[in-house]
């Protein structure tokens, strides 16, 4: 069948994707893929302009829209009821909490109905806030829209805002005047997002991502000039790197950081210098990470380096700041994970997390004392905020539960005394005393125990006859936070129990969990869910067929995974964005994310291992002639990261050779890339659908 031709469908019945044969021999072993043509050749202009999408593409996407549009209709009622109740507890009217800087404190906000928010200022001490950038206002102007971040100037004249109108994460970069509230000529297009002013306010740095999507190259621009005179000042060269850049604890130093999934690399640039040339703290060497932070003529480095796999804090000075020199401040704890440092001119907080449960740790610089911020719930999540000001003994943190919405608070570093500053108010109510979190230990295949968290209604009865939605990712070393969610009320008062499963490939108990889950230890990812979702069973919180399991990008491989093999503990799997055609991916060096993960899932292209092992668990390589639970996949059009032909052919390939169960439904927003929908209202009705869908599967729509 040629380019042009349409995939048939059935009278009343799910699209049938035309198959085009297309072998390929590699390492002595034929793969075949007969929905390849799914992958528009052209797929970067698209990212650019989703109108320029082949037409047989289009025709094919736009049959599955039709066909589970229709499939879900008995649900629409439940849907907008979803809709509703979810937004009752949004404050429409929300705000952050502000942030100082000077004679100013910098926040954001919602206006009643608002689907974007405003960026403003106050006076330091309170008053009315002055908007400088109206999302809502800005986002009239086309189908989607994200701000991609903003930067006040240190002069506070300025602020540098960027925005994406495509969800393809290609942010355009502006400047403007707080004053007057107008944009200057400057306009920086295909960044990453954010910038770093320099001292003096009239220049600052960017990344600038290629036609590949990747971040490679560093620029300087100097306010009033056009883009194509911006100065390189840093060029990455191994295309399996990415680049970013963020300002340095005391205001001194652009930093700008690099590495892949297993190495990191430093530079620093002064930022009262114009003209600064980027300045190496530690050459990359293979497994070593760290990141820095400066205090006027030190450096404090956090590091795995010297075999800290949970890592540790080391010193060095500003004037050699290269690996021989480092000397040990906080040293490695195994277990002990040191997810990330805020430091200040007297005191550095560290964040740690032990057995899948974060604290705060708060060190006295000039005295070596500390203590530790830390709360008494079962399951919870803690994190540092961050904030403008280096001088300062305050640090803001975020705490939640599964039960207990968001809190805001100011800690003082130094008087060991916390404020609240904000309580996420739930408009239509909530009382946390009506629910339960609680945790169990999942026995896994080799003997690894899981953490999984649970939230449940207090009245619910442990008898197994409970439907569960059980959610994981396991992927990049990213922990699953024990967090507040006012959606999934939806889904706990009409009787679920939702579990989140803490498996290997995230950190959630140490780098050394990250570790047991990646490269050719990546089944124990998927074993660990299955694992999880048996000692659900096992424990009463539900029965087999009554689990919806649920994941997105790398967390939608794993719902491939695990539909593959071990389909039957699962009535039905919601799979957003999923990275589930992960061999071909793995094997395309162009797209964005392929070199850079080849240190997460192997390269087989060389590595003929790494190739049989990827083929061995690939979701879209492994759907086999068997029963498969109800599956609604959901992907974006504009999608940099998992593309959108990666559920279209992974649905395509299981509708032709499932013998039975389903149905199994595909979802492309076409106006929309990774993060779904824009606008907080609006990406509602994608929560509403994949909620409806659960509660179908288990015969509560």
């Amino acid at each position: 069948m040629s380019r042009g031709q349409e995939s048939k469908g059935q009278e009343n019945g799910p699209p049938i994707a035309a198959r085009r044969p297309s072998p390929r021999l590699l390492h002595g072993v034929t793969v075949q893929d007969d929905y390849a043509w799914l992958k528009d050749e052209k797929w970067q202009e698209v990212l650019r302009d989703p109108s320029l999408l082949a037409p047989d593409i289009r025709t094919y996407l736009e049959a599955e829209n039709r066909f589970t549009e229709t499939h879900l209709a008995p649900t629409e009622a439940l849907q907008k009821t979803l809709v509703a109740e979810m937004r009752g507890r949004i404050k429409e009217d929300d705000s952050g909490v502000p942030t100082p800087d000077g004679p100013f404190a910098y926040l954001w906000k919602f206006r009643e109905g608002g689907q974007h928010e405003q960026i403003g200022r106050t006076p330091r001490d309170g008053g009315e806030m002055q908007t400088v950038l109206d999302g809502d206002a800005l986002a009239r102007e086309s189908d989607y829209f994200k701000f991609g971040g903003t930067r006040h100037s240190p002069d506070h004249r300025l602020v540098a805002w960027s925005a994406d109108v495509r969800g393809s994460e290609y942010f355009t970069l502006r400047v403007r005047r707080w004053e007057t509230g107008e944009d200057l000529p400057d306009i920086l297009e295909q960044t990453g997002g954010g910038v770093v002013w320099g001292r003096d306010s009239t220049f600052f740095y960017y990344v600038q991502v290629d036609d590949n999507h990747r971040p490679l190259k560093v620029f300087r621009h100097r306010l009033g000039t056009p883009q194509a005179v911006d100065v390189l000042v840093y060029e990455e060269k191994d295309v399996g790197w990415f680049t970013h850049i963020e300002k340095s604890s005391s205001g001194r130093f652009c930093v700008i950081a690099g590495g892949d999934h297993d190495t990191t690399e430093q530079h620093l640039l002064d930022l009262a210098q114009p003209d600064a040339v980027p300045r190496l703290v530690a050459p990359r060497e293979k497994g070593i990470r760290y990141s820095v932070e400066d205090r006027g003529e030190e450096l404090f480095i956090l590091t795995n380096e010297g075999g800290a796999i949970d890592f540790r804090i080391a010193l060095a000075p500003l004037a050699t700041p290269d690996r021989p020199h480092w000397r040990e401040l906080v040293p490695h704890r195994p277990g002990v994970y040191i997810l990330g440092i805020e430091l200040f001119a007297g005191h550095l907080a560290r964040l740690e997390r032990s057995n899948a449960l974060p604290s705060i740790v708060i060190r006295d610089l000039a005295t070596g004392t500390e203590h530790v911020i830390a709360f008494d719930e079962a399951a919870y999540s803690l994190d540092m905020a961050g904030g403008f000001e280096f001088e300062t003994t305050t640090l803001r943190f975020v705490y939640s539960s599964m039960t207990t919405p968001a809190e805001v608070y100011d800690y003082d570093m130094a008087g060991r005394t916390r404020t609240l500053r904000k309580r996420q108010q739930i408009p239509s109510g909530h009382d946390p005393a009506n629910y339960v979190t609680t945790r169990i230990l999942a026995p896994s295949h080799d003997g690894a125990e899981v953490p999984v968290s649970i939230l449940h209604r207090r009245d619910f009865k442990k008898d197994g006859s409970a439907p569960l939605l059980l959610y994981g990712y396991g992927s990049y070393g990213m922990a699953m936070p024990a967090s507040f969610s006012a959606n999934r009320l939806s889904l706990v008062d009409r009787g679920f129990v939702y579990a989140i499963a803490h498996i290997r490939g995230g950190s959630d108990k140490g780098w050394s969990w990250y570790l047991d889950g990646k490269r050719e230890k990546k089944t124990n990812t998927f074993d660990d869910f299955a694992a999880a979702g048996r000692a659900l069973i096992t424990s009463g919180y539900t029965s087999a067929g009554r689990i919806v399991g649920h994941g997105g990008s790398a967390g939608g491989m794993l719902m491939g995974a695990v539909a593959n093999r071990a389909g039957d503990l699962f009535a039905g799997i919601v799979a957003e964005v999923p990275f589930v055609d992960v061999l071909n991916t793995m094997l395309d060096d162009k797209l964005p994310l392929t070199p850079p993960e080849w240190p997460e899932w192997g390269n087989p292209i060389i590595d003929e291992a790494a190739f049989r092992y990827i083929l061995s668990y690939s979701p879209y390589d492994n759907v086999a002639a068997r029963d498969y639970p109800a599956i609604l996949a959901m992907g974006g059009l504009t999608d940099p990261r998992v593309t959108y032909w990666e559920p279209a052919k992974w649905i395509a390939r299981l509708r032709a050779t499932m013998t039975g169960g389903g149905p199994v439904l595909l979802r492309t927003n076409m106006g929309a890339g990774h993060g779904g929908s824009s606008g907080r209202f609006n990406r509602l009705d994608e929560v509403a659908i994949a909620y409806a869908f659960a509660l179908r599967t288990v015969g509560l729509a």
